[in-house]
């Protein structure tokens, strides 16, 4: 995994990873919650389908959406947006 710097500061960049599958109603109310940090501190994220990775899969299939912060699963089912904040300022 690649650690992401932000180039002014020399500053960590954590790396958010959002598993999701489609047609998961929570997976969208995740992506807003997503969207909403992204834009307040800057940090980018990813989203990646479980459908594309049968480990991923069989490891998270009734856990979605899963959220992932440097490679450690972090929150499932309802991203709460204080608890993520507060993980990033950290």
């Amino acid at each position: 995994m690649e650690v992401m710097k932000d180039a002014s500061s020399g500053a960590h960049v954590p790396e958010l990873l959002l598993l999701t599958r489609p047609g998961c109603h929570l997976c969208q109310a995740a992506r807003e919650v997503l969207d909403r940090v992204s834009a307040d501190l800057g940090v980018p994220w990813q989203e990646r389908s479980i459908e594309e990775d049968p480990e991923l899969q069989e490891r998270f299939a009734e856990e979605i959406p899963v959220l992932m912060i440097d490679g450690v699963q972090r929150d499932f089912w309802q991203i709460d947006e204080a608890r993520l904040r507060r993980l990033l300022a950290a």
